[in-house]
């Protein structure tokens, strides 16, 4: 009877690992935890087309899940069957939410395997075409003047956005009215409509409506200017005089928590591949964003950064006292 029982034992191991082989054998699903059209969106989809042919040729689908500044999605992903199929991809808010919600029906370091990073974005602070203010100086100006009746969008509590535009409100020491939206895109629909004044939103996002002039841009939140052709003019806020402001995006992927070795090997190693392709990081640098090539894109480094980013981000979070349900 013994002999059976490990008999069989044997051969659903080796049936196992036979189909975890074979992976991908149909469609993976990269969920984004915010609306489409947005910039993690943008970032999720450039990547799932150079990703596709390292993962021999696989149909690899986007899946949009936005609300509660990323939480849902990266809750479903979470909750999801560990079979490599469902994967997740997230920017910042993976080190912010674990301190700005009171309510997380995950844990970021135990509910996820980390598989690599992806890039890094710096963030631009642009405000409504027909603001009166047409450079930094003007803006303040315009703040100051407007104290009590200043409209701040964001893609939700927890989002880029959300974080970008408190340190932001910190920097400038003036409180806003903070407007949040499912999701950065329909953010940037009421800034270009004019139903709100400023947003900070990620270079990936906003370089071709800077570049169209649908809205003013007035500086970037990283220490050093960004060197592509629509935003290199762009002042940086630390410059400005809010020396040490420093905000930049991060984006990477993960899977739900027990996906097997094998499947967590080859997705890492189709990531990296994804990482090389020249037309992907074209497209990244043309929007500003700079593609990791770091130790940052194997899992363990992935993971021992996100850890530093959770006691950074939420030093700041406690400090402001932004806490959501």
């Amino acid at each position: 009877m013994k002999k059976t029982l490990l008999a069989l034992a044997s051969v659903a191991a080796l049936a196992t690992q036979t189909a975890f082989a074979a992976y991908p054998e149909k469609p993976i699903t990269i969920v984004v935890p915010f609306a489409a059209g947005g910039p993690t969106d943008k970032v999720a989809r450039d990547f799932a087309e150079a990703v596709r042919k390292p993962l021999g040729n696989a149909t690899v689908v986007v899946e949009n899940v936005g609300g509660a500044g990323g939480t849902l999605g990266a809750g479903k992903v979470a909750k999801a069957s560990p079979d490599g199929y469902t994967l997740l991809l997230f920017h910042i808010g993976m080190a912010t939410t674990p301190t700005m919600y009171r309510k997380l029906n995950y844990k970021v370091l135990e509910d996820f395997e980390f598989l690599g990073l992806i890039n890094d974005v710096p963030m631009t602070l642009l405000g409504r075409k027909n603001l009166p203010a047409n450079t930094y100086p003007e803006l303040q100006k315009w703040l100051q003047d407007n104290k009590g009746k200043i409209n701040l969008a964001n893609a939700g509590q927890g989002s880029a956005s959300h974080l970008c535009g408190l340190m932001f409100q910190n920097a400038v020491q003036i409180d806003m009215t903070t407007v949040p939206y499912k999701g950065t895109a329909p953010a940037m629909n009421d800034l270009l409509g004019g139903q709100v004044d400023i947003m900070c939103d990620q270079t990936t996002n906003t370089t071709g409506q800077i570049a169209a002039g649908s809205v003013k841009a007035y500086a970037v939140s990283t220490t050093k200017r960004v060197n592509t052709p629509v935003l290199a003019k762009l002042p940086t806020l630390d410059e400005l005089g809010h020396k040490g402001f420093n905000v930049s995006i991060f984006h990477g992927l993960y899977a739900p928590k027990g996906t097997p070795a094998d499947v967590l090997a080859k997705v890492n190693a189709a990531l990296k591949e994804a990482l090389k392709d020249p037309e992907f990081v074209k497209r990244q640098e043309g929007l500003g964003a700079v593609v990791v090539t770091d130790g940052r894109v194997n899992p363990a480094e992935h993971k021992k950064f996100v850890a530093s980013e959770i006691d950074k981000w939420g030093a700041v979070i406690k400090a402001a006292g932004q806490y959501a349900d």
